[in-house]
């Protein structure tokens, strides 16, 4: 989504005190009206909603050149797009459909910003169709701050880039690879000057693809990027061409923000979890017992546990949760008879597996994005 300096390459630094005037000016200027069928947004900020729901936003900002995009009932379709910039650069444009807060526009009945240690998941759906004569990429960003905060720049951007055409790279370097969500990724970081980028890179390009918001997220605060007191602003689709781009389409997009214990933005409401973790180890293989506490005084209705598996530990069969990948950041979630975390209640679950080397434990576990103590 990158509008003006909210987007992420160093070019962006160079005009971003006057860009960002003009977006929060165009942002005032271009209201939202809902979209009829044969709606097109041509104005470089032009917005609009759809499904009463989510703004698709035509965010053009790094070129003058013409860019327009026909608005449909479930997402939209570039139609013109004019102009080129280098490609070591940031791109001209971000047209996509998001749910959130965008520079002080946001979409109908959103619950974001939401405190990140309240959400405990936030399923989205995406379906793109591509052309190859064009230089871009095809972009998911997921955007978060230490405050909620509904205008202006965020401190940290996730990227997960579902396909990219053409010479271009993310925002820094690559720091590695990574399997988030069962799928493999290339992981890159960096600061494009205005805030910091964490970018997944798929190594083939994905059409369409649901997840979970959060195994993005977790990455982040796992990564140093992002802490559990901080907010998830908004999540966007789109595409960030930089040169042509016509026949580029979101088919279809959703994104649902489920919240658990204190409501959103509630500064107070931060949750607290111990985690007691059991293991039987033979020669390659070992068990797991793993068994979590709600020490908070709320509720929690649905909850995911996060940790880190050491280097050479796989997962073979798990129990009492769906528990996925099975080597690496992994996520085990609650099944339907134990999907309740009454205040001082507990679930267990547990995991066989194999592993290589010198057995070790997990150093940390985390219930819905907030960090748990370990007994």
């Amino acid at each position: 989504m990158r509008p003006l300096p909210h987007r992420s390459r160093p070019l962006r630094a160079m005009a971003g005190a006057l860009l960002a005037a003009f977006a929060c000016v165009a942002a005032l200027l271009t209201a939202a009206p809902a979209a009829q069928a044969d709606t097109t947004l041509c104005e470089a900020f032009g917005s609009t909603t759809v499904q009463g729901r989510y703004v698709v936003q035509n965010n053009r900002w790094g070129t003058s050149a013409t860019q327009c995009v026909d608005v449909t009932d479930s997402g939209f379709r570039i139609s013109q797009a004019d102009g080129s910039v280098p490609t070591n650069g940031a791109p001209k444009s971000y047209p996509s459909i998001y749910n959130g807060c965008h520079y002080t526009n946001c979409s109908p009945g959103t619950k974001l910003p939401a405190r990140l240690s309240t959400v405990t998941s936030a399923p989205t759906g995406i379906s793109y169709s591509y052309v190859n004569d064009a230089v871009y990429d095809a972009a998911y960003d997921i955007w978060l701050d230490p405050t909620p905060r509904t205008d202006g720049v965020n401190r940290t951007e996730i990227m997960i880039w579902f396909n990219k055409v053409g010479p271009i790279q993310p925002v820094g370097s690559q720091v590695g690879t990574a399997t988030v969500a069962g799928r493999s990724w290339q992981v890159w970081s960096g600061n494009n000057g205005s805030n910091d980028v964490l970018s997944f890179v798929a190594p083939a390009a994905i059409s369409s693809w649901n997840f979970d918001v959060m195994d993005f997220v977790r990455q982040a605060v796992a990564r140093g990027m992002a802490q559990d007191s901080w907010y998830l602003t908004s999540v966007q689709a789109g595409f960030e061409p930089w040169q042509n781009g016509a026949g580029l389409a979101v088919n279809s997009f959703s994104s649902t923000v489920n919240t658990g214990g204190t409501g959103p933005g509630d500064p107070g409401g931060v949750m607290s979890c111990k985690v007691t973790y059991a293991d039987s180890v033979w020669q390659g293989g070992f068990t797991a017992d793993v068994t979590v506490s709600n020490t908070s005084a709320s509720p929690v209705d649905g909850w995911k546990v996060a940790f880190t598996l050491p280097s050479g530990q796989r997962i073979t069969n798990a129990w009492n949760a769906a528990v996925s990948p099975s080597s690496g950041a992994v996520t085990a979630a609650n099944l339907a008879h134990n999907a309740r975390l009454a205040p001082g209640g507990s679930q267990s679950f547990g995991f066989q597996g194999t592993y290589s080397g010198t057995f070790a434990e997990p150093a940390g576990f985390s219930l819905n994005g907030t960090a748990c103590t370990r007994t």
